[in-house]
């Protein structure tokens, strides 16, 4: 029975990533990708204050949907920030979707105790994630990188590595101008 039960854990995952598309890190040709909806929100670091998709006009940008209580999310916090001091000649902006945290304050020093420097919208409902749904599936963590129209570049399901993330995002920003 436990051998079934692992057999079929591994069947899922392998579902889960063809109904993904197999796409992390591909980046999709211009003519087949999909703007997203405007998302926006409370700033994790300054209650009151608006965050938004739309503060980024013209720009490509990185979107990652994370939680401090993910593993994964702690693991890939060092390499977005490296792929962020790595493209900052680069007219590219990072925003952070930050899920399911209702301790705002366990989310706040899992940014402030890692340096992260770019702001993050709190979502606790994760109702974000519910707009990016009917684009792809996506997981916590998922990081997408949007061209400067703000559709969806490329897209990343699960940890990543800033070896991953830089050559995508230097490709996009790279891109020819709308």
């Amino acid at each position: 029975m436990a051998i079934l039960a692992v057999v079929s854990g591994c069947s899922s995952t392998q579902s889960e990533t063809a109904r993904v598309g197999n796409v992390n890190g591909a980046i999709i040709p211009a003519g087949d990708r999909v703007a997203i909806e405007e998302l926006s929100g409370e700033s994790l670091l300054s209650p009151g204050t608006a965050v938004s998709l739309g503060d980024f006009s013209g720009e490509v940008v990185v979107v990652n949907i994370w939680g401090a209580w993910c593993g994964p999310c702690r693991g890939e916090t060092e390499h977005l920030i490296g792929a962020r001091e790595e493209v900052a000649d680069l007219p590219v902006e990072f925003l952070g979707i930050d899920v399911r945290d209702n301790d705002r304050g366990f989310a706040v020093d899992f940014v402030r105790d890692r340096g992260v420097p770019y702001g993050s919208i709190y979502d606790p409902a994760a109702r974000t994630m519910l707009k990016l749904k009917k684009y792809r599936s996506v997981a916590v963590p998922t990081t997408l990188v949007l061209d400067r129209e703000h559709r969806v570049a490329s897209l990343f399901v699960g940890g990543l590595l800033r070896s991953e993330l830089v050559p995508v995002v230097r490709a996009v920003a790279n891109e020819s101008a709308p």
